[in-house]
C-alpha cells in the first residue's frame, strides 16, 4: 500500500522521513510521482488531483493538509471514501499566537499609531482595560475554542458564537440565528475563524457590519470569501467600523492596485495566520491512519452536508 502526498514539496520530504521511521508497511510517494496508482489507500493535497476514482481505484482516505476542505471539490471523492481536515497541534497554535497579536493590537490602537507615526504625529490614545473590550469570536471549532481560551486569560469579556450549541467555561455562547444579533451587539472585537461554506460565503457583509457597536473592529482569518470586500470599505470609510485585520482575502495575492493596500484602517498579512507543522502533521495524519485501520473515529472527519 502507499501514500501519495501532494501539496509543498519540502513538507513533503519531512512527511517523507516520518512515515519511513514510523510506518515502514507505507510507501511515501510526493506528487507527480505516484508510483502504482492501484496500490494508492491515502492521499493528502491541498488540492486533490482531478479522476481520484478512475486513478485511484483502491484510495480509502483523503486527507486536506489544511484545516478547511472549501478547496476540495467534494463531489468528485466518492461518498464512501472518508475526508479528513487537518487539526493539529502547531497549527492550532499558530492560530492563537496570531489571533492574539491581533486582537491586542486593536486593543491598543496600534493601527492609528502606525498611521501616526509615518505622520510624524505624537497623539496618545485613551487607554483602556481589556475588561471593558468584549472580544467575539465566529466559529466554535477546534481553533476558535483554543483563541477564546487564551482570549480569555487577558480578562476580555469573550463571546464565541458556531452554528450548533457549545459550552465553555468562562465564554459567553451563541447559537444559530437567533443567537447572532445578541452576539453582534457585544462584539467590539469581532474575529472570524468560520470554515467557509454556502451558508457562511459573504457573512462578513453591511447588514452584519451594522450590528456591531459603532468603532469595531474585524480581524478575518477564516477565507477571503466571508468577506464582501465593498461592504468592509463603506463600513471603514463611514466610520461604523473603526479598522480591519485581513490575513485572508478572495483573491490571493491581492491584486496591485487594490484599495486594501494603501487603506490606512487595514492591515494585511500574506495568508500567513497559521501553517501545519510538519513534524505535528504527519503525526496527526498517522495517528488518523491508524484509527481508521482500527476502526476508531478519526480526528477532523468532514461532515459533507455541512461541509466541514
Amino acid at each position: 500500500m502507499s501514500f501519495l502526498y501532494k501539496s509543498e514539496p519540502v513538507r513533503g520530504a519531512r512527511w517523507a522521513e516520518l512515515f519511513a521511521a514510523r510506518a515502514p508497511d507505507i510507501d511515501f510517494h510526493i506528487w507527480p510521482s505516484i508510483g502504482d496508482p492501484a496500490k494508492v489507500r491515502y492521499l493528502a493535497a491541498w488540492q486533490p488531483p482531478e479522476n481520484i476514482a478512475e486513478t485511484f481505484p483502491n484510495l480509502e482516505l483523503v486527507f486536506s493538509i489544511g484545516a478547511g476542505v472549501d478547496q476540495f471539490d467534494l463531489s468528485q471523492i466518492p461518498a464512501h471514501i472518508p475526508v479528513v481536515r487537518m487539526i493539529e497541534p502547531g497549527l492550532v497554535a499558530g492560530m492563537v499566537e496570531y489571533a492574539t497579536l491581533a486582537v491586542l493590537a486593536a486593543h491598543r490602537d496600534w493601527l492609528t499609531y502606525a498611521v501616526q507615526q509615518r505622520e510624524e504625529r505624537w497623539q496618545p490614545m485613551p487607554v483602556r482595560t481589556a475588561g471593558t473590550r468584549r472580544i467575539g469570536v465566529l466559529g466554535m471549532g477546534t481553533m476558535g475554542q483554543a483563541v477564546l481560551d487564551k482570549l480569555r486569560d487577558f480578562g476580555f469579556p469573550c463571546a464565541g458564537w458556531s452554528r450548533t450549541e457549545h459550552r465553555l467555561p468562562g465564554i459567553e455562547c451563541f447559537a444559530g440565528e437567533q443567537g447572532l444579533g445578541d452576539f453582534l451587539a457585544r462584539s467590539d472585537i469581532l474575529v472570524c475563524l468560520l470554515p467557509l461554506t454556502p451558508e457562511t460565503r459573504g457573512i462578513l457583509s453591511r447588514k452584519l457590519f451594522l450590528q456591531l457597536p459603532p468603532g469595531a473592529v474585524l480581524i478575518n482569518l477564516g477565507r477571503g470569501d466571508h468577506l464582501n470586500e465593498d461592504d468592509l470599505l463603506d463600513a471603514l470609510d463611514g466610520d461604523h467600523l473603526s479598522a480591519a485585520m485581513l490575513d485572508v482575502c478572495s483573491i490571493e495575492p491581492l491584486p496591485e492596485g487594490h484599495p486594501f493596500w494603501q487603506h490606512p484602517r487595514i492591515m494585511l498579512t500574506p495568508h500567513i495566520a497559521s501553517v501545519t507543522q510538519p513534524d505535528t502533521s504527519a503525526e496527526a495524519v498517522l495517528d488518523n491512519i491508524r484509527r481508521h485501520r482500527e476502526g476508531l473515529p478519526m480526528v477532523g472527519l468532514v461532515d459533507r452536508v455541512r461541509g466541514y
